[in-house]
């Protein structure tokens, strides 16, 4: 490519040398530059450029080339894949500046530049290859870029200020190559505080300092402010600006210093509006050295006046700002000289000397190392040795550095180190003197917030916050239990992982783990944590089926994934035998080989490869072994038959079988094979009955019950003879005895504790009835009664009850026929024991509660009783029961830390059974090691341990001299606490509660006494003890005057050494003050983090004495830091009239913090300086100093402070008390106005004439200003508005002010003078005012001068007419000591001299609009509009004020824009007009405020359900809601039913009668035979209580209640936003038709509310459930005063009813939760008394839950509705218009169309109503004299006023209710 250059005649080519680099990258964002730039001459006229492409994604590059003497500049767009280019046609003498910028769509980078010469390319190349060089050293030093820029290496130092024009003509673009420009400049010196300074202002019309000599201590920091300089805009007023830095920048307070070189460098564009010849010689004169740079419209000529000589060095002209990086070097290099020729000239001739350095400063201390400074030594000092060693001893090492830095860093040190360090100066010949000094480092920092979590048995994971700096961490951790600890592990990991599993621990093992941030070889701090394994998982749910005699079936859940066997142990409970087994990963098993009638206890381990868990126990008991079934005899014959059974168990080893004659005689037995069923009997006798029994021996010697039958043999046969006569034979008959038994088979079994079941088999259907006889089997027949039962013949069983328990029965049943009895069968049956529970455990132990579970007995019981009392503590024994299908209870509302005593007893229908015992303890819910600290003699602070469950502290403290009590409630995160205002020497008992949710543990408590007043020692009366020392007051706060608040931040990062220096800080400072209470400064201190404490208020001290003692007293407190709520809190409780605050008088907030605020501080800190508060802001290492500036008044230089450290607080002590007492003294108080502070008086606020206040200042309305959005006031006839001088003007009014007013003349304002504003003192004689006078049309201002003489001036003329004819007008009053100026719409149109003014005495009252003469019996005032009025403590505000409130006079370029204007209709709007050309990128803005919250965003999809997490306390009370109610919910499915609730407690069970003695045991006999039945037995003992009735009917629901009074009043509302004034023809055209749409739509709103609401629901009950619990009602606010109607305005259009949210989908049925952990309810209602029971009433039972909610009550009727306010309008044809203030034509009653509204809507307003009976005076009157200027004195009668505004009556003559 060619480019020609027609200014040179020459011609250069850019050809470019593609070189392909392939890369990728994900970067996004700003483009960045190329790099390593490098020249290479390829022939005598062309240069090869190279580059190193940039990272990132970019579209190509622009390749920029400008000769250097000035020309065109050439440019070239290169593809992105290019790194190389060639450079054709140059000038080889020639310098050119070069600049590749890669660039992408909508970005371009900072441009790589460079500048080279061929000729100096090849001469550097020639050089470097005539040198030898050294190999290592050429590999080891890299090259620095060709073409990089110069840098200054004199050790001179220099003050540079540069002066940067910043007028509109530069444009923004252009400003960013300024600052580019300014960026070189001063990256060519060597910046610092000790070095060279440099300052900056930019000016336009007027100059600003962007920043002083002294600002920034470095070179980055200064390069950083270039970087975002913004731009300003403006004229071009150089002269102006240049004597603006002589005065203000090169100043000692600004940072110039004596002695050192002072340059000036002046940047401008265009020709100064103003002379720069005298403001540069000033410069020049006054020793600064003056370099001018021109660019573009520059005038050559005037850079030369301005700059020092030469002009061949000092001016510098460039056609365009691109091409001032051209001029960089040249200018940096003739700087740098001159600075060094300066500083000869300054010191003269240079005597070569030595010295050693001095002032050696530590700084940046840590604790691996910190930076040592020091103040050059005299002379050429070529080097510095820095020489360090430990105090302690050790290797010195040293660091040395150039002579001409005064710094070094010294790294790699020993933490927690004292080191020696020296510094001697290294001169050419010699060495000094070194200069000492001490140090000690830091300890290491130590990782924080240590947790261990994802615990199990065998692992646990562990994470910290890491540490800066440290190069990796070591991890120890061992287990606490006693023999285990030497057991420890040690981790070593790298610096990037803080997280790591701990493996291989073991099971329920409490484990220390401690973390060390390793630097190196040294470790830090430990940081230590503890936790405890898991302990391994047992079995769960033992259960036991298919018991039998020798067998059992065990079953259980299965323990975890990881287990790898169970092992069995089971033992019988008498302890005499002991079995074990191990099975494999199963969950059932079966027990073998067992004994019956034995309890076993099983207890089951789950095998870990870690070990064994704990067991899973359980028991249970064998049956008894079978006895033969079907016993049965047949073939029978005269001496045998056979008897057969059927076996029930395999295991039988053998029969005993055994029989004897019913009539007597031998017994017999065979014993027979286990494996037969059946026997034959020889040998009988014939005809004989036998009672046939059967047993069996099982393989373990155990032996059945006996099975018994009857049975006969035959009779023997007998012949008969027969004789027949015709023909004989003889023939025999045989004849056989048969013995009918109809009975086989006699089995008794389902044997309970009081009954006992028979079953048999009918083997003849002929009987009958069966006779069933019982009686116990060891009593005798004689002496105890036989009970007999009669059953039908087809019946086969019976059960036999009520039984005495644990005893043996002998049952004979004997078949009935017609005819007689048959063979009775007999045999043997045993009542179960009264068994008790077994095996009681214990879990889910927690604060308040615990459950014990148990084992069922092997007898069916009713249910079981539980009986619980607290073993440690008295307390009575308290008692439940339970249902028998219930083995486990939860067991509530426990004391903590308890132990308790539990039975289990069984109940049976006969009675308990003996009591199961255990011991059971809940958690303990209690602080540990409670201290007190702190104690002083009125206040003493406790500390303790944090429990880890607390969500809440309850701490009490309680005087034991007369018992009183003192509690206050905390959080669960408070580990201390201190109370104040206690007695001295008094003892007190401290006591902290623990609180979980509503659970509260014990106290614990300490005793602790207060100090007491100290003894003064003995005096003799000639030495008196001396008085006290009290801080003398400074000058400057003599006459200071405030409110002065201080807000201190108490939170845990200042710690208690800090915070004692802060309270030095606080007595320094006050002690400061001279006079204390209310006729000097009221000091008042608020401690601050989580929530703010009142040390004191303002009021609370009178002298300085008890207010230093006060400040002395306060204790620490501790938290996090909310600061904004700290200043809302001072607004709300310290500046109010109770605590003290004072009116007029300045109000100083002094807040100091630490750290930055975790709340909001900006809001609440504007507002409060937007009211009038001064802020100072003091910031203490880890401040945020962009947070201080936000809190702080402006300007921030006299209101933010900012200190490294605690200890620094004395360097800024004294210029903060002066500040502060400046600010205190202040006539005026600085105030805030439309965005500007000044200091003056906001005179509408103090009158309250605003909009918040009006409605309350009698005779006022508000109606529109000068714009409808601006408000005024209307001072209705005989207003009189008035306030107390020494509310307004408390120090008087000051020497040179300015009186402003925006007002219009009404056509009802009198012809007579009257006084716009004046002062009168307390005998009402006038002493300052403007007083107007309608007929005349004059203006006079009055006071009384310094003399006391009174003094007039008045003005007239047609400027001062034009005040009188009913427009509005702004009108200034500016007062001096010589004259008085009238400027009236922004225009001078008087001035006259007066003497200065003496000052006003503050007692008696300032009057707006009062006639100057009465015209009746009281006090008048005229009637007047009034929409500003200021009074501004300066001459020159007026000057300043462009009258933008005036629609005649308002520029809207210069004006700031109308607040809240509104737009009313999308229709105004014209069409969209052509899109603009695209912008240039602007300048960096500075930092921005927050934001405001953002529009809430969509509904994010559903979540899954989470699990409920643990209940919070108790939120404060919500707000009420809306009255209207919403749509009835779709219904909720049916819950899981309820767990059973607990019974009722169990009576008292009767006395039993006492056991008869236990006979011995014999031997087993044969059953005899049934004796008589004997005589009836005496009644038995009582019987246990019945069990609790069932409950009664349930009673009808009662009537509906009556419908409830109406509610109370509501608060008082709002008042409505003010309605605007319009036009009379607007009005009639609009009203009608806004005002019916306006009722329609209310209407159909109201209608569909009231078809939204549900009918009542009514609900079939037939249980009345409890009344719920009241809500807290809320107090009845008081009822408002209506505010005085605005003038009628249209009705606003309604708003289109929103639609009804969507209903929601019904929630999904949750599974049924595990108990929860919550606290048990409060008791319900006793239930309905059931019928009585069939025995002994029992004790009542408990109280029931409580019923389901009771249906809601009736509605009750509306309140009456309230009066509304007057409703707004806006009209579309004039958003933001003028009002209608033009003349007299002001609307009447006639103009504006009365609209017909529903009844009460609106207040129709009548101001001739409202005002005709007006009396703002009641007192009594006497007679003045009233001296006014310019009119000869009269005598009048004034009222004697209170402060006190009288109620304004109303429209109706009714006073508005309190």
């Amino acid at each position: 490519m060619m480019f020609c250059r027609y200014e040179i005649q020459s011609c250069f080519f850019l050809a470019f040398l593609a070189v392909t680099t392939f890369f990728t990258s994900n970067a996004q964002g700003q483009v960045s530059p190329p790099t390593r730039l490098r020249y290479n001459v390829v022939s005598p006229d062309s240069v090869q450029i190279s580059w190193k492409a940039p990272r990132g994604q970019f579209t190509g590059y622009k390749l920029l080339v400008t000769p250097s003497s000035g020309g065109k500049t050439n440019q070239l767009i290169l593809q992105n894949t290019a790194t190389k280019a060639i450079i054709q046609g140059l000038i080889p003498d020639q310098n050119y500046a070069l600049q590749i910028i890669a660039f992408s769509e909508d970005e371009e980078s900072k441009p790589a530049q460079g500048q080279f010469r061929i000729k100096d390319i090849e001469r550097r190349k020639e050089t470097s290859k005539s040198k030898v060089k050294d190999p290592e050293k050429t590999n080891a030093s890299k090259p620095a870029p060709e073409g990089s820029l110069f840098t200054c290496k004199t050790p001179a130092i220099a003050d540079i200020v540069i002066l940067v024009d910043g007028s509109w003509s530069i444009g923004r673009f252009n400003f960013r190559l300024v600052r580019l420009f300014l960026e070189n400049l001063v990256s060519a010196f060597n910046v610092g505080s000790e070095k060279t300074r440099v300052g900056l202002a930019q000016y336009s019309g007027d100059p600003r300092i962007e920043w002083h000599l002294n600002a920034y201590g470095t070179k980055d920091a200064v390069l950083d402010a270039v970087r975002n300089l913004p731009y300003k805009g403006g004229n071009t007023l150089t002269g102006l600006a240049l004597t603006y830095i002589l005065e203000n920048s090169f100043k000692p307070e600004a940072g110039a210093r004596p002695g050192v070189s002072k340059i000036g460098i002046l940047i401008t564009d265009g020709k100064s509006q103003d002379d720069v010849i005298p403001p540069a010689k000033n410069l020049r004169d006054a020793g600064i050295e003056l370099f001018a740079i021109g660019v573009k419209n520059a005038d050559i000529n005037e850079l030369k006046e301005i700059a020092s000589e030469p002009d061949s060095t000092h001016v510098y002209n460039v056609a365009d700002f691109n091409f001032m990086h051209t001029i960089v070097e040249g200018l940096t290099r003739t700087v740098c000289s001159r600075v060094e020729e300066q500083e000869k000239e300054i010191k003269g001739t240079i005597v070569a000397s030595t010295g050693a350095p001095s002032d050696l400063v530590t700084s940046e201390v840590t604790a691996r190392g910190f930076r040592v400074s020091w103040t050059h030594a005299p002379g050429e000092v070529e080097k510095y040795r820095v020489v360090y060693y430990p105090t302690r001893g050790g290797q010195p090492e040293e660091v040395v550095v150039d002579g001409s830095l005064s710094t070094a860093v010294l790294k790699n040190l020993m933490s927690l180190t004292e080191y020696q360090i020296a510094v001697f100066a290294i001169y050419s010949n010699a060495a000094s003197e070194g200069l000492r000094g001490t140090e000690t480092t830091l300890a290491l920092p130590m990782a924080s917030d240590l947790q261990l979590y994802d615990v199990s048995q065998s692992s646990m994971r562990a994470k910290w916050n890491g540490v800066a700096g440290a190069t990796g961490y070591m991890i120890l951790y061992a287990p606490l239990t006693e023999g285990l600890a030497a057991d420890e592990k040690e981790i070593k990991i790298g610096e990037a992982s803080t997280d790591l599993e701990l493996d291989g621990l073991l099971p329920n093992t409490e484990y220390t783990v401690t973390v060390y941030a390793m630097f190196g070889e040294e470790a830090s701090d430990p940081l230590t944590g503890q936790e405890t394994t898991l302990p391994l998982s047992p079995p769960a749910n033992l259960k036991f089926s298919d018991v039998g005699h020798s067998s059992a079936k065990l079953t259980w859940d299965p323990a975890s994934k990881n287990v790898n066997g169970y092992r069995i142990m089971y033992v019988k409970t008498d302890g005499t035998e002991t079995n074990e087994v191990e099975v494999g990963r199963v969950s059932t098993h079966t027990l073998k080989s067992l004994t019956s009638l034995t309890e076993y206890t099983v207890a089951i381990f789950s095998l870990y490869d870690e070990g064994q868990s704990e067991p899973l126990t359980g028991s249970f008991t064998t049956k008894r072994v079978p006895a033969p079934q079907h016993l049965e005899i047949d073939e029978a014959s005269t001496d045998s038959f056979r008897v057969s059974w059927k076996p029930t168990s395999s295991d039988i080893a053998f029969y005993r079988l055994a029989w004897i004659p019913l009539d007597g005689g031998e017994s017999e037995e065979v014993v027979i094979n286990g494996d037969t069923d059946s026997h034959v009997i020889e040998g009988l006798l014939p005809n004989t009955e036998y009672e046939v029994s059967l047993l069996a021996v099982f393989d373990d010697e155990t032996e059945s019950e006996v099975v018994a039958v009857l049975g006969a043999t035959f009779a023997r046969t007998t012949t008969i003879p027969t004789t027949v006569t015709t023909t004989s034979t003889t023939t025999s008959k045989p004849t056989t005895a048969v013995f009918r038994t109809g009975i086989r088979n006699l089995v008794i079994d389902d044997e309970t504790t009081s009954s006992l079941r028979v079953i048999w088999d009918i083997s003849d259907y002929n009987v009958q009835q069966f006779r069933v006889t019982y009686l116990t089997a060891k009593g005798d027949r004689a002496e105890e009664a036989v009970r007999m039962v009669m059953v039908p013949g087809r019946q086969n069983t019976l059960l036999l009850q009520p039984l005495l328990s644990d005893t043996e029965y002998k049952v004979t049943i004997t078949p009935i026929y017609s005819d007689g009895e048959g063979v009775s069968v007999s045999a043997p049956g045993k009542t179960l024991p009264l068994s008790a529970p077994r095996n009681l455990r214990v879990s889910d132990e927690w604060y308040n509660r615990l459950r014990i579970s148990w084992d069922a007995p092997p007898s069916p019981t009713m249910g079981y009783r539980i009986v619980y009392k607290p073993i440690n503590i008295p307390g009575p024994a308290l008692e439940t029961f339970v249902g028998d299908d219930i083995n486990t209870i939860l067991i509530l509302n426990l004391f903590s830390g308890t132990e308790y005593s539990v039975k289990v007893f069984a109940s049976y229908s006969t009675g308990f059974s003996d009591a199961l015992t255990g011991v059971a303890k809940t958690l303990y819910l209690g602080v540990t090691d409670l201290d007190s600290y702190q104690v002083r003699m009125t206040s003493l602070c406790a500390q303790w341990q944090l429990h880890r469950h607390a969500t809440a502290y309850r701490v009490v403290i309680e005087s034991l001299v007369d018992g009183k009590k003192r509690e206050v409630n905390l959080g669960g995160g408070t580990p201390r606490h201190c109370f104040f205002e206690l007695m001295p020497g008094t003892e007190y008992k401290i006591s902290v509660h623990t609180q979980l949710q509503e659970i509260e543990g014990p106290a614990v408590s300490i005793m602790e006494t207060t100090l007491p007043f100290p003894t003064q020692p003995p005096t003799t009366p000639s030495t008196p003890p001396p008085p006290p020392t009290i801080p003398p007051a400074k000058e400057v706060c003599k006459a200071a005057k405030a409110d002065l608040a201080f807000l201190v931040d108490g939170s845990w990062s200042i710690g208690d050494d800090n915070f004692n220096k802060i309270i030095s800080f606080l007595y320094s400072t006050v002690g400061a003050l001279d006079k204390i209470g209310p006729d000097g400064t009221q000091v008042a201190i608020i401690q601050f983090s989580d929530d703010p404490r009142t040390e004191f208020k303002l009021n609370a001290y009178k002298t300085k004495e008890t207010l230093l003692e006060a400040i002395q007293q306060i204790a620490y407190k501790g938290g996090n830091t909310k600061t904004g709520k700290a200043i809302k809190h001072a607004r709300e409780v310290l500046f109010t009239g109770e605590a003290g605050m004072r009116r007029g008088i300045p109000k100083v907030l002094v807040v100091i913090t630490d750290g930055r605020s975790q709340d909001d501080v900006n809001k609440v800190s504007r507002e409060m300086q937007l009211d009038g508060f001064s802020f100072f802001a003091i910031g203490v290492a880890d401040a945020d100093y962009s947070e201080l500036v936000n809190i702080g008044s402006k300007p921030s230089e006299r209101h933010v402070f900012f200190v490294d450290d605690f200890d620094a607080f004395a360097k800024i002590e004294d210029e903060l008390i002066t500040f502060v007492c400046e600010t205190a003294s202040a006539t005026c108080p600085l105030v805030v106005k439309d965005g500007n502070n000044f200091a003056g008086f906001k005179m509408m606020e103090m009158f309250g004439l605003v909009e918040k206040e009006f409605s309350a200042v009698e005779g006022v309305s508000m109606e529109p200003g000068t714009f409808n959005v601006y408000p005024c006031y209307r001072l209705h006839k005989d207003a009189l508005v008035s306030q107390p001088t020494k509310y307004l003007h408390p120090e008087g009014l000051p020497s040179d002010y300015t009186i402003t007013f925006l007002f219009r003349i009404l056509p009802d304002t009198p012809q007579e003078p009257f006084a716009l504003w004046e002062i009168l003192n307390e005998g009402y004689e006038p002493l300052v005012g403007v007083i107007l006078d309608n007929g005349g049309k004059t203006l006079t201002f009055f006071n009384y001068d310094y003399k006391g003489d009174f003094q007039t001036v008045t003005f007239e003329g047609p400027e001062i007419r034009k005040i009188f004819y009913g427009s509005f007008h702004k009108l200034h009053v500016v007062i001096s000591k010589t004259t008085a100026k009238i400027i009236i719409d922004c225009k001078q149109v008087g001035e006259k001299t007066i003497n200065a003014a003496g000052n006003i005495s503050s007692d008696g009252i300032e009057v707006l609009g009062r006639m100057v003469r009465s015209r009746g019996p009281r006090d008048n005032s005229a009637p007047l509009q009034l929409q500003m009025f200021d009074i501004v403590c300066a001459t020159s505000w007026a000057n300043r004020d462009k009258c933008c409130e005036l629609p005649g006079l308002r520029d809207e370029e210069n004006c700031p824009a109308l607040p809240h204007s509104c737009s009313c209709s999308e229709a105004n709007k014209g069409p969209l007009g052509p899109p603009g050309p695209p912008g240039g990128p602007g300048v960096r803005g500075a930092k921005g405020h927050r934001g405001d919250p953002g529009p809430k965003g969509p509904d994010g999809p559903r979540g899954e359900i989470g699990v409920p997490g643990p209940q919070g306390p108790p939120g404060p009370q919500g707000p009420s809601g809306l009255s209207i109610q919403g749509l009835p919910g779709p219904p909720g499915e049916k819950g899981e039913k309820g767990d059973l609730g607990f019974p009722g407690l169990q009576g008292v069970p009767g006395a039993s009668g006492s056991p008869g003695r236990d006979g011995a045991q014999g031997q087993r006999g044969l059953p005899g035979k049934d004796g008589p039945t004997g005589p009836q037995g005496p009644p038995g003992p009582m019987g246990i209580p019945g069990a609790p009735g069932v409950p009664g009917v349930t009673g009808s629901q009662g009537p509906q209640g009556d419908v409830g009074a109406p509610g109370p009043p509501g608060a008082k509302g709002e008042r409505g936003e003010r309605g605007d004034l319009q036009s009379q023809a607007m009005v009639r055209a609009v009203a009608r038709q806004v005002c019916e749409q306006l009722i329609q739509g209310h209407m159909a709103r109201y209608n569909s509310i009231l078809n939204q609401i549900p009918s009542q629901s009514v609900s079939t009950r037939t249980i009345a459930g409890p009344p719920g619990e009241p809500g807290r009602p809320g107090a009845p606010g008081p009822q408002g005063e209506q505010g005085s109607p605005g003038m009628q305005g249209f009705p606003g259009s309604p708003g289109q009813p929103g639609r009804p949210g969507e209903r929601g989908l019904p929630g999904e049925k949750g599974e049924k939760g595990n108990p929860g952990v919550g606290t048990q309810g409060p008791r319900g209602p006793p239930g309905s008394t059931g019928p009585p029971g069939e025995s002994r009433t029992g004790s009542p039972g408990p109280p029931g839950s409580p019923g389901p909610r009771g249906p809601a009550g009736h509605m009750g009727p509306p309140g009456s509705q309230g009066p509304s306010g007057p409703p707004g309008y806006c009209d579309p044809s004039s958003c933001a218009g003028y009002g209608m203030g033009g003349g007299y034509g002001e609307p009447t009653d006639q103009d504006i169309p009365v609209v017909q509204l529903p009844h009460n809507s609106y207040q129709i307003y009548d101001p001739e109503d409202l005002y005709d009976e007006f009396t703002p005076v009641r007192e009594e009157m006497e007679a003045v004299e009233l001296r006014s200027p310019g009119i000869s004195r009269f005598t009048r009668k004034i009222a004697k006023r209170s402060v006190k505004t009288p109620a304004r009556k109303r429209a109706n003559g009714k006073k508005p209710s309190q």
